[in-house]
């Protein structure tokens, strides 16, 4: 199945990814690596970083690709 990389809300994506790893830099100071890369990643980083997150990358899917995702097309 192919993803427009159009149809990501790579906003979205990232600030949930910030939450995700600042959540942990209270009780780990070595989490703040994980902020940063966050912070500096490219859109394409980023589908590499949430695949070690329990966060689902469909939720961030739009338009004729969460079709796709869906098998509604």
């Amino acid at each position: 199945m192919e993803i427009d990389i159009n149809d990501i809300d790579f906003v979205s994506l990232r600030r949930d990814l910030l939450d995700y790893y600042g959540t942990a830099v209270s009780s780990s100071p070595f989490a703040m690596t994980d902020v940063v890369n966050v912070e500096t990643a490219s859109d394409m980083e980023l589908l590499n970083i949430v695949n070690n997150t329990s966060l689902d990358i469909t939720d961030y899917i739009s338009g004729e690709s969460l079709k796709k995702v869906r098998g509604l097309w």
